[in-house]
């Protein structure tokens, strides 16, 4: 694969630099939010960063510890470390989870889920989103005011008293400092990123003012070493402690990275390859987990000012985990001395920069199950449990989708007399001379004829006075599923039954070739009585209604059965 481009590598330099610049504070602060430390975040950011990049399928992402994984990242941490029988075996389990977490996002690459994505709807992924800022905001409470966190937002609703009554005042007024400075410093300029400058600046106030305040404390130097030990814990019953909160960091790992992914083919006019984002994604993650890093994904931010400064390849996601190696390597004594509190006025930002103000602000808009959703997944995200949160956003969806268009089929799926008929001056001109006219119908169908509709279908029927004919426009018909077909052999059955004759127009092919696996053709309706489109099935009808005798029809429906037996 072709890694540098010399036409863009001063675009690529520029971008990657700023993109790692961006990240540090990013890092640093996710890695503490993890509960594995601020080194933790910066190997992770080194190890996706480069090897995402690399083998990643968007040219242009930037890759590290984002606020959704880190969610995740933190819960699945503390859970496992209270199951474990100590603490090095709780941290063995914790990063076999995340190596988990990136094989399985390479078993979705390799088994083409990667396009699944473009079928999550909106009001699940602006929920999500929201429930994800939420939530990195209510944790980082307690540390902004100078106090250690609980792990679950529950704890923090409960005891949000204690730390407040017993605030850290520096640490508080260094917390609000920092979220000022990164609002208000892109007012003087935007040409260095306002959270770094936050970061330097308010970390260099208590080296000057004295403060008791908590800091990042020893962030380990040198390069970090590849643990093959988290393998000795592998059996089949951590398997069954970790397999589920694998699949929570692969499948929010996977969306998260690939609605990046978008983003930057908007900015860049490009397409990436969500499959292969995937394997990338997965590789990165595997490899930070085998170094202690915490996991990742596609970061959004990130990835848009690295396009913004000048990146174009993936040498500028490779830049960026070089430079913060560079930083590991050289600077991680002076890192030691950040106050936590700035790094909780970091997230802070960052956790109301992911919450969906324009689908909140719409909210009362949009249509009335779309808000539903996006309200329950906002409320299971923050309380419950994020896969399940998107699970059910999924169900929900599913089923309002569903019953709009059970309810639209039925509305526009209509049955009237041939004398009532909208064609009825046309194609039907000539059927209404006949004296039939008023006990002939025609079912038109628009849309697909599925579960939802089914029901209504029958109904439909059930209530329909006598008829001597009933001609089927199918026209409009785009697809049957097994219960719509079920529900068209009961009615056709019931119709035969009294002596109804039926007629079939304009099937298509794909309709009308699953028609024929179940019988409905020719064992319900004659390959005689259907038409390719319905001024034949009309004209056939009309000219058989002409007759001068009053027994004509009960002729026809002789026939109709004699051809059926």
């Amino acid at each position: 694969m072709k890694l540098l481009d010399t036409r863009t590598i001063k675009g690529d330099l520029f971008g990657g630099v700023t993109a790692g610049i961006v990240a540090l504070p990013l890092a640093m602060a996710f890695g503490i939010q993890s509960g594995l430390g601020a080194e933790a975040g910066l190997y992770g950011a080194i190890a996706i960063g480069i090897v995402a990049a690399i083998f990643g399928g968007t040219k242009t992402q930037i890759s590290g510890p984002t606020g959704p994984m880190t969610v995740v990242s933190s819960l699945v941490a503390a859970t496992l470390m209270q199951q474990a029988p100590n603490l090095e075996v709780g941290l063995t389990l914790v990063l076999l989870t995340f190596f988990m977490g990136g094989l399985l996002q390479i078993v979705f690459g390799l088994t083409q889920i990667g396009k699944l994505v473009q079928f999550i709807p909106y009001p699940v992924v602006s929920g999500f989103m929201s429930g994800i800022g939420l939530i990195i905001i209510f944790l980082q409470l307690f540390p902004l005011v100078g106090h250690t966190s609980p792990n679950k937002i529950s704890e923090v609703f409960v005891s949000i008293m204690t730390p407040l009554q017993n605030m850290n005042w520096p640490a508080f007024l260094l917390g609000l400092l920092t979220i000022a400075i990164i609002y208000l410093f892109p007012r003087i300029t935007k040409l260095v990123p306002s959270t770094l400058v936050a970061l330097i600046t308010v970390s260099l106030i208590p080296q000057f003012v004295t403060m008791d305040i908590p800091r990042i404390g020893d962030i380990p130097e040198g390069l970090p070493h590849l643990n093959f030990d988290i393998f000795s814990v592998l059996n089949m019953s951590s398997i069954g402690l970790i397999l589920v909160p694998a699949i929570t960091l692969a499948a929010l790992g996977s969306i998260d990275s690939l609605l990046t992914s978008v983003v930057a083919d908007n900015i860049t006019k490009t397409k990436h390859n969500s499959n292969r984002e995937l394997i990338g994604q997965g590789l990165g993650n595997m490899v930070a987990a085998l170094i202690g890093g915490i996991p990742g994904a596609g970061a959004t931010m990130r990835t848009v000012v690295n396009v913004k400064s000048g990146g174009r390849t993936r040498i500028s996601g490779v830049v960026h985990g070089l430079f913060l190696l560079v930083v590991l390597l050289g600077l991680g004594k002076y890192a030691a001395e950040i106050p936590l509190s700035v790094l909780a006025g970091i997230l802070i930002t960052v956790g109301i920069g992911i919450i969906d103000y324009k689908g909140l602000r719409d909210i009362l808009k949009v249509p009335k199950a779309d808000a539903v959703v996006k309200m329950v997944v906002v409320a299971m995200t923050v309380f419950v449990d994020l896969l399940w949160a998107v699970g059910v956003g999924l169900v929900l969806s599913t089923l309002f989708f569903v019953k709009r268009s059970a309810e639209q089929g039925h509305e526009a799926s209509t049955m009237d007399p041939a004398n009532d008929h909208p064609d009825s001056e046309d194609e039907l001109k000539e059927i209404n001379t006949s004296h039939h006219a008023d006990q002939v119908f025609i079912q038109e169908f628009h849309g697909p004829l599925f579960f939802g509709f089914s029901s209504k279908f029958q109904e439909q029927f059930s209530k329909s006075p006598n008829m001597k004919a009933v001609v089927f426009r199918f026209k409009h018909l785009s697809f049957a599923d097994q219960s719509g077909m079920y529900a068209l052999m009961d009615v056709i059955r019931d119709l035969n039954k009294n002596n109804t004759w039926v007629l079939f127009s304009g099937l298509r092919e794909n309709v009308k070739e699953q028609f024929e696996k179940l019988g409905i053709i020719p064992k319900l309706v004659p390959v005689s009585h259907c038409f390719e489109d319905f001024e034949k099935a009309t004209a056939w009808l009309a000219e058989n209604l002409k007759k001068k005798d009053a027994n004509g029809i009960e002729e026809l429906l002789v026939k109709q059965t004699n051809e059926l037996n």
